[in-house]
């Protein structure tokens, strides 16, 4: 990975940035998950979604075992250096349940202000 870049991320403690990973033309938030700088890298370098399990402690390529893909279109670093946003074109469900996306599930009640 380019130095200069590397530089630039701020990780938590295990050494991971948040991922949020977005439907490049729809605008659809899909899903979030974390990388490490291998996973940027090879994201980066393969077109390729690539992310870190913290649940198995390993690298993940995006579909490599449910064909549902993630081809990266672009990635964005935040003004912070603590999160990425990951677009791509999602090949299948987004999500391990099978759903499209990971936030479909209830909407949680929001009450407005009184200032709105």
């Amino acid at each position: 990975m380019d130095p200069a870049l590397a530089a630039r991320l701020k990780r938590d403690p295990a050494g991971l940035v948040c991922a949020v990973v977005q439907q490049h033309d729809t605008r659809e938030v899909l899903m979030v998950a974390w990388m490490d700088d291998t996973a940027l890298a090879l994201t980066l370098s393969t077109g390729r979604a690539t992310y870190w399990s913290r649940s198995r402690g390993a690298l993940w390529r995006k579909g490599d075992t449910s064909g549902h893909v993630q081809l990266v279109k672009r990635v964005s670093l935040d003004c912070d250096g603590d999160a990425l946003l990951v677009e791509v074109d999602q090949v299948g469900a987004a999500c391990h349940t099978g759903e499209r996306t990971c936030f479909d599930a209830a909407e949680l009640p929001v009450r407005a202000s009184a200032g709105a």
